[in-house]
Parts: C-alpha cells; sequence; structure tokens
C-alpha cells in the first residue's frame, strides 16, 4: 500500500497548538500506521486540515527553527540542509518510503543520502544494505518521531542504537507523567533519569552464573535479548519504588544533595503515575 500525499484527514491538528517534538510524533505516526508500522503510542492523535504532505513540510520546518539550525550551522548550510530534507520526506510518503524504506533508500544518489546523513548527525556515510528494517525506516523520520519497531528497547536510526525514555513504546499516562516530573529540570538532569529508566534493559541483557560472576553480554540483534520493559506486567511504579529503596538503602555512601535531589524526583514521578493511572 502506497500512502497517498494528497489525502487529507479531520479539521484542525489540535484545539491547542502542540509542540513541535509532539507535531512529529502526531504526523508521522499517522503515516507509519498508514504504511503499516506502529507510530508513538503517547502521540496526540492525528487531525488536520492540510494533506500529509503539507503537513510534513509545516511540521518539519517548526521543528528546525532558528536554534535547531544553529546546531547544524558550523558544518552545513542550514537552509538548504532543511529544505533537501523535507524533500526527501515529502518523496517518501509519495514514493513509498514508509513502506519499503531500505529500497527507496536504495533509489537515492550520495548526495540525498549525505542530507540524511547531516540530518540525523551519523558519523559515517549510510550503507544502505547493512541496515535492517528499523534502522532504515528512522533516517526517513526526523529524530523526535522516530520509533523502537522491534520492541528491543532501543531506537535504531542507520546503523546507530539510541536509548531514549519515553520512546514510541511508552504508554500515554506514562510519557504524561514523565513530561510533568521533568519539566523543570536541566538538559543533564533530565537525561541521567531517562538512562536510569532503561538501565532495565541494559541489566537484563548481562548473563552470570550462579556465583554472581559475569559471563556474557547479549548484543542487539540477537536472538536471545530481552526487552522487560515489552512485558505485559512490566510496572512503571514498581520502577519508581526500586530507584527509592535504592536510594534509602544507599542513602549515606552518597552527598545529602544526591539523596535529596533522587528522593524528590522519584517521588514526584512516582506520584504523577499514580495521578494518570499507570501501573
Amino acid at each position: 500500500m502506497q500512502i497517498d500525499a494528497s489525502a487529507s484527514a479531520g479539521t484542525a491538528i489540535a484545539a491547542k497548538p502542540l509542540a513541535p517534538d509532539d507535531q512529529l510524533q502526531s504526523l508521522f505516526s499517522e503515516i507509519l500506521q498508514q504504511a503499516g508500522h506502529s507510530g508513538y503510542e503517547s502521540a496526540e492523535e492525528y487531525s488536520s486540515d492540510q494533506t500529509l504532505e503539507e503537513d510534513i513540510r509545516s511540521s518539519w520546518t517548526n521543528w528546525f527553527g532558528p536554534a535547531k539550525a544553529a546546531s547544524y550551522a558550523s558544518d552545513y548550510d542550514p537552509d538548504q540542509l532543511k529544505q533537501d530534507y523535507g524533500d526527501l520526506l515529502v518523496r517518501s510518503l509519495n514514493e513509498g518510503g514508509y513502506n519499503d524504506p531500505q529500497s527507496f533508500l536504495k533509489g537515492l544518489s550520495q548526495d540525498e543520502l549525505q542530507t540524511i546523513q547531516h540530518v540525523q548527525r551519523l558519523a559515517d556515510p549510510i550503507q544502505v544494505d547493512g541496515l535492517n528494517e528499523e534502522g532504515a525506516l528512522n533516517l526517513l523520520i526526523p529524530p523526535p518521531a522516530q520509533v523502537d519497531l522491534n520492541f528491543d528497547g532501543l531506537t535504531q536510526s542507520g546503523k546507530g542504537l539510541g536509548i531514549r525514555f519515553p520512546d514510541s513504546r511508552t504508554p500515554k499516562n506514562v510519557a504524561d507523567a514523565w513530561e510533568e516530573a521533568t519539566a523543570d529540570l536541566s538538559p543533564q538532569e533530565k537525561m541521567h533519569y531517562e538512562l536510569q529508566m532503561k538501565l532495565p534493559v541494559l541489566f537484563a541483557n548481562i548473563i552470570v552464573d550462579d556465583q554472581g560472576s559475569f559471563v556474557r553480554q547479549r548484543e542487539p540483534g540477537d536472538v536471545d535479548w530481552v526487552n522487560p520493559l515489552a512485558r505485559g506486567d512490566y510496572s512503571y511504579l514498581d520502577a519508581t519504588q526500586q530507584q527509592l529503596d535504592y536510594l534509602e538503602e544507599y542513602r549515606y555512601q552518597m552527598s545529602p544533595q544526591q539523596y535529596e535531589r533522587g528522593t524528590q524526583f522519584w517521588s514526584n514521578f512516582q506520584q504523577r503515575l499514580q495521578q494518570h493511572g499507570a501501573l
């Protein structure tokens, strides 16, 4: 099934304007769902009085604002980069790129692949033949809307593997609670807690023997790789309690400031999870 870019949907995308990240997640969740993929569980329902093509251009332009452009300006012409990648997003929509991303990428020139490489901040040139479906698909999605297609707890773009929380598989009530709990944190603090939320994925793939000695570590893509967050009985409330229990147990082995900051954050997040009805 190829997506028809001329098909428009609904009325306004939302009564309250969405933030640029949220606009992209809502739009690309709709595009991915039409292509038979999973989008962002926490995304707002897509609704618009424009065509998908028009929304791609406007949402991408909104996200690639002056601050974002400045972060690219030392190496590339940000205006040209924004235009060229926007054109590729529209072409992907019109030419079936979201149905078969590997085939679409194979049809691009080296200059076009280089545009994608720059936008996605990839260190190495893109080698399409070495990409799996998730890695290829996310090259055609702006960074905030990239998805964990295979539900392994990691988000792959090209050959690169990223850890993010919330990710595309995080339930909406959990993502909403997280957004509220982290609203006043610095980017560095937020990244610190994001990593802690994903540590169960990393630890679950470390194998030890009966004496607790390290044996080996499963690697992403291994057939026995596990993602605890994918279990139906995974509890985010339990995860926050484990963090609080850890802080209490090792309270006197850390600074008072570290203990207080951690306790305040995890208690706040736990309370907001309860308010949103998260398990």
